[in-house]
């Protein structure tokens, strides 16, 4: 036995740490040192003791076994360092078994874990299947019952019965059961519970680990509408009933074209079955064609449903078309018309009664556009003041104006009388059946004469009241001043008899008096409020445009929060520039107002698609020669607002005859964009800027591209200059002047040259390069010219009357004594547009 069998281990342990050394005694010797580590207590030999690994090394009293020159120290040291690695290998091993035990031990604790979850899944999925079984069954017993009560049951066979009994009741036939009966049983119960239990599973929630493993259980999932259905069904097939399904009669909205399968879609009948009514009836149709209402209304009423007819312009009603009760009638500003001649001073008239220079920003002292103002004047009144332009251009602008006013006030200057435009507002007045103020002026010139003004309103049934008539006439001076008191007193009258009421509660609506694209403000409106309160953050439509109220600015420049009726605004936070006289409605949502404004777009777009259309092939034929007999000038037209643009239009459409006319190709608001100079290059057209400019990408591309631009500030120009262009696409008009006349005398042969016709001159003279007529009879046989003229033998280029030539036809030689020729010369005469 070696030294350390026997030994005893003393030492504290208690307070021990890991690592710490202690020695061990052994009959009173020291042999080995504990070493106490974190997870084992390791025992180190001592060098020299007689055991373990101690024994087999060189002993340090040992010289002989010894290697040579080491010392005790060194060995010693060795010794100890190779014990240290050796307990350092063991302690690991021994850490990688605990570590690896521990793993398994935690795998095992989680499998058991998902197992024992998986269970009570199973269990519980087990519990539920077991508890709808039992409630299906009673169910099923319920309803024979009930059948059994009704009919008297026959009379069976009581082994059948029996067995009946044990398959409703689900016991098992008496008699010795063996030993598995159970296991056979559970297992017939569970293949006959396996579709219901694929079904609770579609409906189960839960996703359980062996069905995330099995995979194939995914999928659309079935609705509690759709196991309710097919539980019924599976119910009323057990009883056996044969029950038809209620046919549920539908009010199916069709508009003017349907495509089929939204037409069955709206039935809620299958495709199929559409597509199949619409064969018998003859159309061999797809699901994806299109039907008009009429054939949609009879398979609607085969399928048994109702039809209600809509239309497109069903989304405006919308908008709200409601009679304002009494009580919520306010008082509201009047709005009042300056109409009359160019020139007359509307302008200037209504500087004096605003205390404001407004003529001064116009080009040539001419309002081009309408301006909308507000006027309170010393009594406290409130006045809404529109003036628009009077030249002859500006017909639907003034129409417009007619059309939103309450009163009119026709200047007239007393100086010029009554011109082609005062005739032309005296018209619109009365055609927007508003009553008018005549207002005489220039009252102050020496040349003036009132009374003749009087007389001449006569001639267009217009009765001032120093005439003994109803109009009332008020003789005013923008320059002085004069009567502009009486004007105002009278215009306070004329509104008061009218008693104008407006509800300011209610959504606004009015009426678009101009529009233009600011540059930095986008599309702006000037709008006259005629009802409701326009708000700001309002959504709106207004004719093919929609958008929201970003600001209101009023005629001073300044933002306000609303306006309300006879209150002329700027409105911004258009998606668009609208047409001048366009109508503006508040709605109350976004989409509504999108909706809309599609729709009218729409419209216009059919619209003009019709009107430029021809319907039958002789129309077609008849545009076709027309449009190669007439020339055409094109021109694209950019104005700064949207009046004068139209009103621009429609002096161009006025400019032409059968033979020329101008065609627009394109006209808007805003600046002149490198877009309309691709459009003019393409057609080869000047580009007309009426008090706009072009960008600079604009205008390079023009220099390059050879586009000519052309701009305007006054109507006036820019008429005569297109006119003048298009005088210039005109034929030149030829006219013949009649020189001379001839008798042939003789004719003779000459080789080389034909017949020469031997002449005298009778009238005029003959020239060489005029051209001849050939009559016979007093009838023409043949026109050209010239040949040759001589006298005796020398060409010659005239012969005057009384003298005789000779004369050959170029191209002719049926000439006879007796015959006259007639000779004339032709000239071509420049034409102009009237």
């Amino acid at each position: 036995m070696s030294d350390n069998d026997g030994k005893k281990t003393l030492g504290v342990r208690g307070g021990s740490r890991p690592g710490q050394v202690k020695q061990s005694f052994s009959h009173g010797r020291t042999k080995n040192v504990v070493v106490e580590t974190k997870r084992k207590r390791v025992v180190v030999p001592k060098p020299g003791a007689a055991s373990g690994a101690g024994a087999a090394t060189p002993a340090a009293g040992d010289p002989k076994k010894r290697p040579a020159g080491i010392s005790d120290a060194e060995l010693e040291r060795r010794m100890k360092a190779l014990q240290a690695a050796k307990a350092r290998e063991t302690e690991e091993a021994e850490a990688r078994v605990a570590e690896e035990k521990a793993r398994e031990e935690e795998r095992q604790r989680r499998r058991e874990e998902a197992e024992a979850k998986e269970r009570e899944e199973r269990e519980r999925e087990e519990a539920l299947k077991a508890k709808a079984e039992e409630e299906e069954r009673k169910k099923r017993e319920a309803a024979e019952a009930k059948k059994r009560a009704k009919e008297p049951a026959p009379a069976a066979d009581p082994a059948a019965a029996q067995a009946a009994e044990q398959r409703g009741t689900g016991k098992a036939p008496s008699g010795p059961r063996k030993k598995d009966d159970r296991g056979a049983a559970d297992d017939r119960q569970n293949r006959n519970t396996k579709g219901a239990g694929r079904d609770d599973g579609r409906r189960s929630g839960k996703l359980t680990l062996n069905q995330a493993l099995r995979g194939g259980d995914g999928g659309r999932q079935r609705s509690v509408a759709s196991m309710r259905r097919k539980q019924e069904r599976a119910r009323q097939k057990a009883m056996g009933e044969n029950v038809e399904r209620e046919k549920i009669i539908r009010d199916v909205q069709v508009p003017e074209a349907i495509v089929v399968s939204e037409l069955a879609n709206r039935m809620a009948e299958r495709v199929a079955d559409v597509v199949k009514a619409l064969m018998k009836m003859g159309m061999m149709v797809t699901q994806n064609q299109t039907i008009d209402a009429d054939t949609a209304e009879l398979i609607i009423e085969e399928f048994g449903h109702k039809i209600v007819r809509v239309s497109d312009a069903d989304v405006e009603d919308v908008i709200d078309q409601v009679e304002d009760k009494e009580e919520d009638l306010v008082a509201r500003p009047p709005v009042i018309t300056i109409m009359g001649h160019v020139d007359h001073g509307k302008t200037s008239l209504l500087d004096a009664i605003r205390n404001a220079k407004v003529t001064a920003g116009e080009a040539g002292g001419i309002t081009q556009h309408i301006g909308a103002y507000q006027v309170k004047t010393d009594s406290g009144a409130v006045l809404s003041f529109l003036d628009t332009p009077g030249h002859a251009a500006f017909t639907s602008m003034r129409a417009r104006g007619a059309q939103v006013t309450d009163i009119v006030v026709l200047v007239v200057a007393a100086d010029d009388a009554v011109m082609p435009q005062t005739i032309e507002a005296i018209n619109h007045a009365k055609a927007a059946n508003v009553p008018m103020i005549v207002a005489i002026n220039k009252v102050d010139k020496p040349a003036a004469n009132p009374d003749q003004v009087r007389a001449e309103l006569l001639q267009h049934e217009v009765i001032v009241e120093k005439m003994s008539g109803e109009v009332q006439d008020v003789e005013v001076s923008a320059i002085t001043g004069q009567g502009l008191d009486e004007l105002l007193e009278a215009i306070a009258l004329q509104a008061e008899i009218l008693e104008l009421k407006a509800n300011p509660n209610r959504a606004a609506s009015g009426a678009v008096i101009e529009a233009q694209l600011d540059v930095g403000r986008g599309p702006v409106a000037t709008v006259l409020v005629q009802n409701g309160t326009l708000k700001q953050g309002d959504i709106f439509v207004v004719g093919e445009q929609y958008g929201k109220v970003r600001a209101l600015v009023n005629d001073q420049g300044d933002r306000v929060t609303e306006a309300g009726p006879s209150v002329p605004v700027e409105v911004l936070g258009l998606n668009g520039t609208p047409e001048a006289g366009d109508v503006l409605n508040v709605v109350e949502t976004e989409a509504q107002a999108r909706e809309i404004a599609e729709y009218r777009q729409q419209a216009a777009k059919d619209k003009r698609a019709a009107a430029g259309a021809a319907t039958t092939l002789e129309q077609m034929m008849a545009k076709a020669k027309a449009d190669e007999d007439v020339a055409e000038l094109p021109i694209l037209v950019k104005a700064d607002v949207q009046g004068s643009a139209e009103a621009i239009v429609q002096a161009m459409e006025k400019i032409g005859n059968e033979e020329v006319r101008v065609r627009v190709l394109h006209y808007g608001v805003g600046a002149i964009t490198e877009s309309d100079i691709g459009l003019a290059e393409a057609s080869n057209a000047p580009v007309i800027g009426f008090n706009v400019r072009a960008n600079a990408s604009a205008r390079n591309s023009a220099n390059q591209k050879g586009v000519e631009i052309r701009y305007y500030s006054i109507i006036y120009d820019l008429v005569d200059d297109v006119k003048a262009a298009a005088s210039g696409l005109l034929s030149a008009e030829v006219r013949e002047n009649f020189i001379g006349y001839a008798e042939i005398r003789e004719v003779f042969k000459v080789s080389g040259v034909g017949k020469v016709a031997g002449c005298l001159v009778t009238e005029g003279v003959a020239r060489r390069s005029a051209g001849v007529r050939l009559l016979r009879d007093n009838v023409v046989i043949h026109e050209g010219t010239l040949k040759t003229l001589k006298r005796f033998k020398d060409e010659v280029k005239e012969v005057q009357s009384g003298q005789e030539c000779g004369m050959a036809f170029e191209n002719y030689d049926d000439i006879r004594p007796g015959d006259v020729i007639e000779i004339f010369e032709r000239e071509e005469v420049e034409r102009t547009l009237d």
